[in-house]
């Protein structure tokens, strides 16, 4: 049985169902409530693993207010699961909040390991997969320029997760301060149907995604300044 007075943070498929494990299959069957990014997601994920336990909305526009309530109840003997909509809850979806307050709390907090969007696209991507930073979403306007012209210097792959609409701006502006040969790739609908990981230079993409916009979720992996350092080092050799 799932632990009494514990917060379960719960990876969900970020496509293929198939991706879900046995034990998450079980914590979420077992506990007393999953709170959901997007109940109606969520609900279908259980209405097809056979799973009735109770769902509550918890997404980044009301869990300021539930976070000490959640928190609450499971130090009243209740075991919780959160989830978001797809992937690990915490990376770049709700979570940090309450697992702070959890913790500040002395409540118990469990994160099962699975699935997550950026590491199949940072493996199958080509580039170093030794050292990493991960940036997620960039701000959209204010601070979105600044961001980019911070990571100028940084040696480690880069890993940032856009929607289709936005992808080629981003890949401009990441071509304009970073440098157009800079080498990347783009991947999305990972783990579906139509996965696709498209690799090349920044320029490249940018050139490619202009002439048609591509669909579902997108995760861009870029090298860090270090690799193309050592790229030129070795071929003047």
């Amino acid at each position: 049985m799932a632990s009494s007075a514990k917060l379960f943070l719960v990876p969900t498929p970020v496509g293929n169902l198939e991706d879900i494990t046995l034990r998450a299959i079980r914590v979420l069957r077992e506990v007393d409530l999953v709170l959901a990014e997007d109940t109606r997601t969520t609900g279908f994920l259980l209405k097809h693993l056979d799973i009735s336990t109770k769902l509550q909305s918890h997404h980044k526009f009301n869990e300021h207010q539930a976070v000490e309530r959640v928190a609450a109840l499971i130090a009243q003997g209740k075991s919780v699961a959160l989830v978001s909509d797809a992937g690990t809850p915490g990376i770049s979806d709700p979570g940090y909040l309450l697992v702070r307050t959890c913790i500040a709390k002395e409540v118990a907090v469990e994160c099962l390991p699975g699935a997550t969007a950026f590491v199949p696209a940072l493996v199958s991507s080509g580039l170093p997969c030794d050292r990493f930073c991960f940036e997620g979403f960039l701000p959209q306007k204010k601070g979105r320029q600044g961001k980019i012209a911070a990571l100028q210097g940084e040696e480690r792959t880069m890993i940032f997760y856009e929607s289709p609409h936005r992808l080629l701006k981003l890949l401009a502006q990441l071509a304009e301060t970073l440098g157009g040969d800079r080498r990347a790739s783009v991947s999305r609908e990972l783990s579906k149907l139509y996965e696709e990981t498209v690799r090349g230079t920044l320029a490249e993409l940018a050139e490619r995604f202009a002439q048609k916009e591509p669909k579902g979720e997108i995760v861009v992996v870029v090298e860090g300044c270090g690799a193309r350092q050592t790229l030129t080092s070795k071929s003047a050799r």
